[in-house]
C-alpha cells in the first residue's frame, strides 16, 4: 500500500469529529462538495486537476495495524471506535468535473457522497490534493495561453515544495499544456515526455569551453542542447558554431542552445544572428531563468527568436497566487440540505450540478449553478466516477484529460485568455439554489 496516502495524513479534528459521531451513533449518508469560494487576484479562471490522485487514495483508504497501534497509544480514541477504523473502507459515490476542465468560482469541482464518517476522513487529503494540482494546471495554464507555439518545459523540482510536489506539477502542468517535464520519475510515473540539456557545473568542471561542448554531444549525441552563459554567450555561441562542422561528421548534430542568465531576449536575437551566420540555422534556442506568464508575454512582444522555454520556480510555486480560497463543506446529511452561514463564508446548500452555454461562436459564454435534480440550458459538467467506492469506469489516459483541457482553453472566451485584469464571466445561482437556500434558512430559524 502507499503509505504516501495514508488516512493518518489528516487533520486531528477529522478522527476526533468520527469520534463523536461514533459515539451519537450518526451514520448516515452526508454530501460534502470542493469549491473556490472566490478568485485570487490577477486569475480569471481555474482548471480543474488532481482527480485520479484523489480517487486513488479514495480506493486504498484503509488504516494499517501499526496506525491504528500508534491511534491507540495517543490514549484519544476508544476501542470501539478503533475497531470501526479497522473495518473502514470508502464505500461512496464521486461526482466530478473531468480533470482540465476550466471552472470559477462557487462551482463544485468534487462531490463526495458516503455515510459521515468516511465523508469527513477524506477532507484533508483531498483539499490537499485537488487544491494544488488546480493551483499549478491554472498556472500552467496561462503560460501555454501566452505562448501556444512554443516548447514549454517544467524545470520545477529543485524549487518545489517537496518530492510529491515537483511530481504532481509536472503532472499537472503537462495537463494544461507543457510540451513535458525535467523530472525524471514523472516520466517513468505518469508517462510524461523527458527533456532536459546541461548545467553550468558541467561545463566549469572543465578547463575548456568547447571541449565541455564536445564532451556533452558524445555523451548525448542523439539529444545535443549545450548551455552557452556559463562565461560569455556570445562567444560561447562562436564555439558552438566552430564546434559543429567536427561534430557533424561524426553523424552528431547541434539540435539546440541553452540561454539562463542576463537580458534573455537581446541575447537571444544576438545567438540567432551567430547561429545562423556560422549555418546552424535549425539550431534552436531554449531559454530558462526565472520565467512566468508575463516574462513570457515580453519577450514574444519582443520578437525574441525562442523556440522553448523551461519554467521552474514561479510555476511550481505558483509564486504570485501560491494557494486558492478553496473549501470541502458538508451540503446535506440524513437526506437534509445544510448550509454553512458564516459571515463572509456562506455555502449554498445541497447537492449541486453546474450547467455551462456556449456563444454562436464556440466560446463558452455563462455557467449556471443548480440543485442537482434541475434542468438548465447548456451542457452540465459534474459527471458521476464512483459508485459505492468503485470507479464506474476505467481512468483517462493522461493524453486524453491533455486534449480536453486544450479543448477546454481553445474554447475561452478572449477576455479571459488576457493577463490583464479579467472581465467577470457570468456564473448564475439559479432560481430552484436560491430557494433551497431560503428553506434551509427558515429551518434552521424556526
Amino acid at each position: 500500500m502507499n503509505r504516501e496516502n495514508s488516512p493518518l495524513l489528516t487533520d486531528l479534528y477529522q478522527l476526533t469529529m468520527m469520534q463523536g459521531y461514533h459515539d451519537a451513533g450518526m451514520k448516515d449518508v452526508a454530501v460534502f462538495e470542493f469549491f473556490v469560494r472566490k478568485l485570487r487576484r490577477g486569475r480569471g479562471f481555474l482548471m480543474a486537476a488532481g482527480l485520479e490522485q484523489a480517487l486513488q487514495f479514495l480506493e486504498g483508504l484503509q488504516f494499517t495495524p501499526e496506525e491504528l497501534v500508534w491511534l491507540s497509544s495517543t490514549g484519544r480514541f476508544d476501542t470501539g471506535f478503533l475497531t470501526q477504523l479497522e473495518e473502514l473502507r470508502f464505500t461512496g459515490d464521486v461526482h466530478a468535473m473531468p480533470e482540465g476542465t476550466i471552472f470559477f468560482p462557487d462551482e463544485p469541482i468534487l462531490r463526495i457522497t458516503a455515510p459521515i464518517a468516511q465523508a469527513q476522513l477524506v477532507e484533508t487529503r483531498l483539499i490537499n490534493l485537488l487544491h494544488f494540482q488546480t493551483l499549478i494546471a491554472s498556472k500552467a495554464a496561462r503560460m501555454v495561453l501566452m505562448a501556444p507555439d512554443k516548447l514549454l518545459v517544467d524545470f520545477g523540482l529543485r524549487r518545489a515544495h517537496g518530492a510529491e510536489a515537483g511530481l504532481l506539477a509536472a503532472r499537472a502542468s503537462y495537463i494544461a499544456g507543457f510540451s513535458g517535464t525535467s523530472t525524471v520519475q514523472a516520466g517513468m510515473r505518469f508517462g510524461i515526455p523527458l527533456f532536459g540539456t546541461m548545467a553550468h557545473s558541467f561545463v566549469q568542471a572543465h578547463e575548456d569551453e568547447s571541449r565541455a561542448f564536445e564532451h556533452f554531444a558524445h555523451a548525448q549525441p542523439g539529444n545535443v542542447v549545450l548551455l552557452i552563459d556559463t562565461y560569455d554567450t556570445e562567444a560561447a555561441a562562436h564555439k558552438v558554431v566552430a564546434l559543429a562542422p567536427h561534430l557533424q561528421r561524426e553523424g552528431i548534430h547541434i539540435r539546440g542552445v541553452r540561454i539562463d542568465s542576463g537580458n534573455l531576449a537581446d541575447h537571444a536575437h544576438r545567438v540567432r544572428q551567430i547561429l545562423d551566420q556560422g549555418g546552424l540555422t535549425k539550431t534552436t534556442i531554449f531559454a530558462s531563468g526565472d520565467l512566468d506568464e508575463h516574462a513570457l508575454l515580453e519577450m514574444l512582444a519582443a520578437r525574441a527568436p525562442v523556440d522553448g522555454f523551461g519554467i521552474g520556480t514561479r510555476m511550481d510555486t505558483s509564486s504570485d497566487v501560491p494557494y486558492l480560497d478553496c473549501a470541502y463543506k458538508l451540503q446535506e446529511y440524513a437526506g437534509k440540505a445544510r448550509r454553512k452561514r458564516s459571515e463572509g463564508k456562506q455555502t449554498w446548500p445541497g447537492r449541486k450540478q453546474v450547467f455551462r452555454s456556449c456563444g454562436a461562436d464556440g466560446r463558452i459564454a455563462s455557467d449556471v449553478v443548480t440543485v442537482e435534480n434541475d434542468t438548465q440550458a447548456g451542457y452540465p459538467l459534474l459527471v458521476q466516477v464512483m459508485r459505492g467506492g468503485r470507479r464506474l469506469v476505467p481512468a483517462p489516459s493522461l493524453e486524453d484529460i491533455r486534449r480536453h483541457a486544450q479543448g477546454e482553453l481553445e474554447r475561452l472566451p478572449e477576455a479571459l485568455r488576457q493577463l490583464r485584469e479579467p472581465c467577470d464571466y457570468k456564473v448564475e445561482i439559479s432560481a430552484a439554489l436560491r430557494e433551497l437556500a431560503d428553506r434551509v434558512d427558515r429551518n434552521f430559524l424556526s
